[in-house]
């Protein structure tokens, strides 16, 4: 994970990239920030009710500090939150916003414990999807045979997976990911990299 800068705020990209095979970790990671992606304002920042949306979300000393994080200046904060539905920022300052909001709400979701009760599911836990590597490019005799899509019910790592993942701590979500892989079966080394797993929360 240490090769992926971005891999903590890549928000909604999941899937947009053609990786034929990823650490579990790392694919646990892309999956959380897919969740919180999903459950956040819809409307895109390219649109006047997006973009206001948004600077509602940060209208707070917290929400200023987040823009402040993206290098926006204090006299520009103070100009886009008295004008809300009025401004035309610049395609680089819809970043910052859309970028300061996707961070602020990952704060708001992990300390209001709400991630963490959604995908405990009051004890019963979350379905998960664990989709195996692409060997298409393999050659056959070193290609892993019968490796195939895997369904599982997740319980009891929630809270210590949001935590690391608050944390940005990649050796945690990866021991985690051992964890789960290990209820597979005697083949569960062959889930140790994946093209991607899909928690159904």
């Amino acid at each position: 994970m240490a090769g992926s800068p971005d891999l903590w705020a890549r928000w909604g990209r999941f899937g947009g990239y053609e990786a034929r095979g990823m650490k579990g970790g790392e694919a646990l990671v892309l999956e959380l920030n897919r969740i919180v992606y999903a459950s956040g304002i819809s409307s895109p920042i390219t649109s006047r009710r997006g973009l206001a949306a948004r600077l509602r979300y940060l209208d707070s000393r917290a929400g200023r500090d987040a823009l402040k994080e993206q290098g926006v200046s204090p006299r520009t904060i103070r100009s886009w939150m008295r004008d809300k539905g009025k401004i035309a920022p610049t395609p680089a300052s819809r970043e910052k916003i859309d970028a300061a909001y996707w961070h602020r709400r990952r704060d708001n979701l992990i300390r209001s414990g709400w991630l963490t009760r959604h995908l405990d599911n009051d004890g019963r836990g979350s379905r998960m999807e664990i989709y195996p590597v692409d060997q298409s490019q393999v050659t056959p005799e070193r290609a892993r045979p019968n490796i195939s899509q895997r369904t599982i019910t997740v319980r009891y790592i929630w809270g210590d997976l949001v935590d690391a993942w608050a944390r940005k701590d990649a050796g945690t979500v990866d021991e985690i990911w051992d964890d789960v892989i290990t209820d597979l079966d005697s083949d569960y080394n062959a889930y140790a990299y994946v093209s991607s797993v899909g928690i159904s929360a």
